[in-house]
């Protein structure tokens, strides 16, 4: 779908000032795109790196996400180990807690509203056997997780009565991780963006990539043919449209937030269902997310929005299991 139809082609003041002698070509300005940007600005200062989005802002995964700041949770790691060797998952980890810390030293703790609170995995009592999995391994993983935090136990059992939660008998703690603001996250990324240098056009988009050897040719939904030495595709679940050939299959999440309750006593972030449901507190608000294990087909899009069906089953965790008794 053609979305700018009637854009002019590009004069010759207009491709010499905007569209020329392009380094490096960002598909995407979510936080993959822009955090490739600033690095490759940061280690190739003289380059021109140019990023394109289709939007008037990153409207996608980087902004509507619940601002956990994880790299691993037990049944997770537990997961990783049955396809793959212990060398292997924990490379993955050291790579998720590395970019963690590299976003935290590059935007700031203060900026984004960084909270080490801890991330905590719960379980109904029917997952009992679950649990006493993760309990077995608990000194196995910590002391894996030493070299990577540097914390004796990265991982603690938590009281089930420390929260007010319904049919919840056992907590696993990760220690290392807690949540942030993504929204004042993207805006720093950007601001960081803007001071090295970089440019950044919203409202286009890029309709197909033609790699001719020693450039890449970008066509634009306008029509607009632009030409850049290397480009990268930071379109999440949207590559698949530029890039074929990838197997790429997207996922939506959809979220719901409170209206802020009195005395709430949930801090954190928190994991449950495996992970697939996921809930934390804004302030004195919960956003709950996920589900979407139990609508897979539904959900195996690319659409925005919310569903009737996926909005019940999430305001009936909240009733039942997060915050039983209140209205």
């Amino acid at each position: 779908m053609n979305l700018h139809p009637h854009l002019p082609s590009l004069s010759f003041w207009e491709h010499e000032s905007f569209f020329s002698d392009i380094d490096l070509a960002i598909i995407g300005s979510g936080l993959v795109g822009l955090s490739a940007a600033i690095t490759a600005k940061e280690r190739h200062p003289d380059w021109k790196v140019v990023v394109f989005e289709r939007g008037p802002i990153p409207v996608g995964a980087s902004t509507r996400n619940a601002g956990f700041a994880c790299f691993g949770s037990l049944t997770e790691l537990l997961d990783d180990l049955e396809t793959m060797t212990e060398q292997e998952m924990m490379e993955l980890v050291q790579l998720r807690y590395n970019g963690l810390q590299k976003l935290r030293s590059r935007v700031g703790d203060a900026t984004m509203d960084f909270k080490g609170t801890g991330n905590f995995e719960i379980f109904r009592k029917e997952e009992g056997a679950t649990f006493e999995k993760c309990l077995a391994k608990l000194s196995y993983f910590n002391e894996l997780m030493e070299s990577v935090t540097g914390l004796k136990e990265t991982y603690t059992v938590q009281s089930s009565t420390d929260f007010p939660f319904s049919n919840i008998e056992y907590i696993i703690k990760n220690n290392a991780e807690g949540q942030i603001h993504t929204g004042k996250m993207m805006n720093a990324l950007l601001e960081k963006s803007f001071g090295l240098g970089i440019r950044i056009y919203n409202g286009i988009s890029i309709a197909d990539l033609k790699d001719n050897g020693n450039k890449v040719l970008i066509k634009t939904e306008g029509e607009w043919d632009i030409k850049a030495a290397k480009v990268v595709v930071a379109t999440n679940g949207f590559a698949r449209y530029l890039l074929p050939d990838q197997e790429v299959n997207p996922a939506r999440n959809q979220v719901l937030i409170t209206e802020p309750i009195k005395e709430l006593a949930v801090n954190g972030c928190f994991h449950y269902d495996k992970g697939y449901v996921y809930f934390r507190n804004v302030g004195n608000r919960i956003l709950l997310g996920g589900a979407r294990n139990q609508f897979e087909q539904q959900e195996a899009t690319v659409e925005f929005g919310n569903t009737p069906n996926l909005q019940q089953k999430l305001l009936e965790i909240l009733e039942e299991v997060i915050l039983p008794g209140k209205d």
